[in-house]
């Protein structure tokens, strides 16, 4: 009698006890469920499953990424687009996952798609190419807001291909460069006219020096000594023309030395 009541023990450890213990690694959670009603969060560890009373289900809580295929759009200023965006979520209540949704990853990336459509047809395109962060966020918020009773945390949605039809990169590729026109004439401008205030700087500091003009013209005669031109220019400073204002003969003697020489 003892050594069948301890095959009978034996027998039931191994057909029933051994198949009912289930492992739930570290980065799961187990959702069971007792005679159809939901009983328990099974931990991570070994857990007991016992046939036909429970059933159960694991849910990886690890952070999953959703890629949102390209999706066609039109912004508030009609323009055409397609854009994608890969979603960041993890699960913090298993439990709301299996029960509150049917299959949370469809439903998330469904949602999320249906989010980016609406939002980017809510905004310009320039609002959408300027402040592509501020767009992410808002996605971000309005998914999250939707799949809390899910037990799901949207973490961060990235933007990360806007196309635009040829036609309207063409444009842009216009404004840009009248943008860069623009900006070349005003630098241009602004260097004139402090190029203009500095030779008045400098035309008011010589004309205050008498012998300055002076040196300045042996200076630009130096330069022109080292030219191979044949053409040599000689240029009078005036203030030499004026010393021979009142003494007519004494020019006139000056100009025709000049000449014979």
């Amino acid at each position: 009698m003892p050594q069948v009541l301890l095959m009978v023990i034996i027998l039931i450890f191994v057909f029933i006890i051994i198949p009912s213990i289930k492992q739930i690694n570290e980065y799961e959670r187990g959702i069971r469920f007792r005679f159809g009603k939901f009983n328990k969060i099974m931990e991570p560890g070994w857990n007991l499953v016992l046939p036909i009373i429970h059933s159960f289900r694991k849910v990886d809580i690890r952070t999953k990424a959703v890629d949102v295929p390209a999706q066609d759009a039109i912004t508030a200023d009609n323009v055409t687009i397609k854009i994608n965006a890969v979603l960041y979520y993890k699960i913090f209540d298993a439990s709301k996952a299996i029960i509150a949704v049917e299959n949370f990853q469809f439903a998330v990336a469904q949602l999320a798609q249906t989010t980016m459509r609406n939002v980017v047809g809510s905004v310009t395109l320039d609002e959408l190419l300027g402040s592509r962060d501020k767009i992410s966020d808002q996605i971000c918020n309005i998914v999250d807001e939707a799949t809390d009773p899910w037990g799901i945390k949207i973490e961060n949605v990235e933007l990360k291909d806007v196309s635009l039809p040829e036609e309207m990169q063409r444009v842009i590729a216009k404004v840009a460069e009248a943008e860069r026109e623009k900006n070349a004439v005003i630098t241009k401008s602004i260097g004139e006219v402090e190029s203009a205030q500095n030779l008045s700087k400098a035309a008011e500091m010589m004309s205050a020096s008498p012998g300055a003009l002076h040196l300045r013209t042996l200076a630009t005669l130096n330069d022109l000594s080292s030219d191979q031109s044949n053409t040599i220019i000689f240029a009078i400073p005036i203030e030499v023309l004026d010393a021979f204002k009142g003494n007519g003969s004494a020019a006139a003697n000056l100009i025709n030395k000049i000449k014979k020489d």
